[in-house]
């Protein structure tokens, strides 16, 4: 039984080895204010593809912080934002840009929302309609009983 619980405590304190943590915690260095505005604006746009649903520049993911630092070494390499963005996208694929292009096998991203909108809207408008409208058997029950009540 020691034995058991021995191998279970030290099988519990090699877990914190496996965390994904940054490593490399030396901040980035940037040559003047309008490399840091572009780095920024540019990282922003990015999102972090183990996060999901951060940007690079909110992620401390190990991954994010290795982008921010790819991104940074191709700025400085002469690159412009659309050809930073077209390597992540050729990279990780079109999920990296938190706006995707308008092509055709992003129609239903952009376009969906829209359609959903208008199938409820027309769904709710054609209720509407059927709900002011007095159905046929109602009105021949109205006439039944209005010619019962003139017989008595």
């Amino acid at each position: 039984m020691r034995a058991l619980l021995l191998a279970f405590a030290l099988m519990l304190s090699g877990t914190p080895a496996f965390a994904q943590v940054a490593t490399d915690a030396t901040p980035l260095r940037f040559a003047d204010t309008a490399e840091e505005t572009r780095f920024h604006a540019l990282v922003s746009e990015l999102r972090c593809v183990m996060c999901q649903n951060q940007s690079l520049a909110d992620s401390n993911a190990q991954i994010a912080v290795d982008l921010r630092r790819e991104v940074l070494e191709l700025m400085r390499k002469g690159k412009s934002d659309e050809e930073i963005k077209d390597f992540l996208v050729a990279r990780y694929g079109e999920f990296v840009l938190y706006r995707p292009q308008v092509e055709s096998k992003t129609w239903l991203l952009w376009f969906g929302p829209a359609l959903v909108l208008l199938a409820g809207g027309l769904i709710v408008v054609g209720a509407l309609r059927r709900r002011s409208r007095p159905s046929a058997q109602a009105d021949n029950e109205r006439t039944a009983d209005r010619n019962e009540e003139q017989e008595w």
